[in-house]
């Protein structure tokens, strides 16, 4: 072997040594990686703006892995949590799920049941009403011709009543085009209005006022009731004449 052979011999050697180094480097490199990064699992993101005391459902996420170390502990990894939770705040899109941003949803007590009805968003909920509020509801009626003898009679006075004091508000829904269909709501028709469907935990009594308001009353309205206020409307104010006041 010449000196020139020798030299390549040399030169490859070198290389090869180079080549495992550099190998063993890059081996040592992703280790440490793995080594910091560990395990991934599974997260959800959400894909858009989610108003607060909005009911939350699957629809809303997106699913998303990441490092089980980054992950702080309060991730939801299961979107089975969310099943009747609302949302407590406004949550941004792209925000990661945690279950501290959600919260059980009002439910029913004993001898409860739901019934939801379409109330005015501009006179009856303005944005302030919400799951687990209480409520007075309030219905207005249009003055009546009274059957009498002989077209006798008169009409009995346009009035104002407390239908259910205290009513439970256990979902808030969407804003929803209202849509007249008769000529009660000739008016609702000519004008633009927006309603939102507020579903209430009542007894059996204060959903059939409830149901009987939205059918026969020109106006339904909410009044929220302040936090821990648990005072009943005594039965003297709970109609309401302008020829009775006084």
């Amino acid at each position: 072997m010449n000196s020139r052979q020798r030299r390549g011999v040399i030169l490859l050697v070198i290389s090869l040594l180079c080549a495992f180094g550099a190998f063993a480097g890059v081996l040592a490199v992703i280790r440490n990686v793995e080594s910091k990064v560990g395990n991934e699992t599974t997260a959800y993101e959400l894909k858009e703006d989610v108003p607060a005391y909005r009911a939350l459902d699957e629809s809303q996420f997106t699913k998303v892995s990441m490092p089980e170390r980054w992950l702080p502990e309060t991730a939801v990894t299961d979107l089975s949590d969310i099943r009747r939770k609302i949302a407590i705040n406004p949550l941004k899109k792209g925000s990661l799920l945690q279950s501290d941003m959600m919260a059980k949803r009002p439910e029913l007590g004993p001898g409860e049941q739901e019934i939801a009805i379409m109330i005015d968003a501009e006179t009856g909920v303005a944005g302030k009403i919400n799951p687990g509020n209480r409520v007075n509801i309030y219905a207005t009626f249009e003055s009546e011709q009274r059957p009498g003898a002989k077209g006798g009679g008169g009409k009995t006075p346009s009035e104002s009543r407390v239908i259910v004091s205290q009513a439970k508000v256990i979902d808030v829904g969407k804003l929803t085009p209202l849509k007249g269909d008769d000529e009660r709501d000739e008016r609702a028709r000519q004008r633009e209005r927006d309603g939102v469907p507020i579903t209430f935990a009542l007894s059996t009594v204060d959903a059939q006022r409830v149901a009987y308001a939205e059918s026969f009353a020109e106006h339904v309205r909410l009044a929220l009731v302040a936090p821990g206020d648990d005072a009943e409307i005594p039965e003297d104010d709970r109609t309401y004449t302008l020829t009775g006041d006084k």
